[in-house]
């Protein structure tokens, strides 16, 4: 099971964190990031060996992309393709070579369930046919987006609350983020071997992910990504001790 992490994002752990994850998503300046932070993030993954793709948003700094600003849909394909070709330019000069893209915060969550917003996505990636599209595991979107021929990588957030249909909770809402490693890891490992997980209102639900998240703008990031790079590594030496 491999490891992305959104980062370039400004926050502290960044260069501990990219010692842990296997792919990263670095902003590219609708919610944070610009042309240095992009540079130092893609030195980072060379010296690390960790793939790279971009991490675009909503034009939305002030709220860190975490608010849809209404615009039209045409000027929003438009910003989100020079968010995409900033990054895609400075990694190709760099020497990194992309592999994905993954919507930021609220865009990702409009396009989870609204078919318009993960429509719109479908467009931004026939731009690019190179890249994979990171989407939240068992939604909507995903379906919809294997439906136009777009490959698609089913995510999972092992630090982030869940409802009952599947969405994260939101962030506003208390308990949305676990802030404690050992829930983190145990969460992780539900996620991997397909178990079910609790939900915030006590339900329970199972997800089916290819890959896990960790987030880099919460002040236990390195943390909650030490313990889902631990639950990892015991999971793959059971799997490993299994097949033999």
């Amino acid at each position: 099971m491999m490891i992305n992490a959104d980062l370039g994002e400004g926050c502290a752990h960044d260069a501990n964190l990219f010692k842990l994850v296997d792919w990263a998503n670095i902003a590219c300046g609708g919610h944070a990031g610009d042309e240095q932070s992009i540079r130092r993030a893609c030195t980072l993954a060379l010296e690390h060996n960790v793939q790279v793709g971009a991490h675009p948003s909503y034009p939305d700094k002030a709220g860190f992309g975490r608010t849809n600003p209404k615009g039209e849909t045409g000027q929003l394909l438009d910003e989100l393709k020079r968010q995409m070709d900033l990054f895609e330019n400075i990694a190709a000069k760099m020497g990194c070579t992309t592999s994905h893209f993954k919507p930021h915060g609220q865009l990702y969550n409009d396009a989870a369930f609204q078919q318009e917003t993960a429509a719109l996505l479908v467009e931004l990636a026939k731009a690019y046919p190179h890249l994979r599209l990171l989407a939240l595991a068992d939604s909507p979107q995903v379906a919809l987006t294997r439906t136009q021929g777009i490959a698609v990588i089913e995510e999972a957030f092992p630090d982030r609350a869940y409802q009952a249909n599947g969405a994260l909770v939101p962030r506003s809402q208390a308990g949305a983020v676990l802030d404690n490693p050992e829930k983190v890891k145990a969460q992780a490992a539900a996620l991997m071997r397909m178990g079910p997980i609790e939900c915030i209102d006590g339900s329970s639900l199972v997800i089916h992910a290819q890959t896990l998240c960790v987030h880099g703008d919460t002040p236990q990031a390195l943390a909650n990504a030490q313990a889902v790079r631990l639950a990892v590594e015991e999971h793959d030496r059971e799997a490993f001790s299994g097949a033999n």
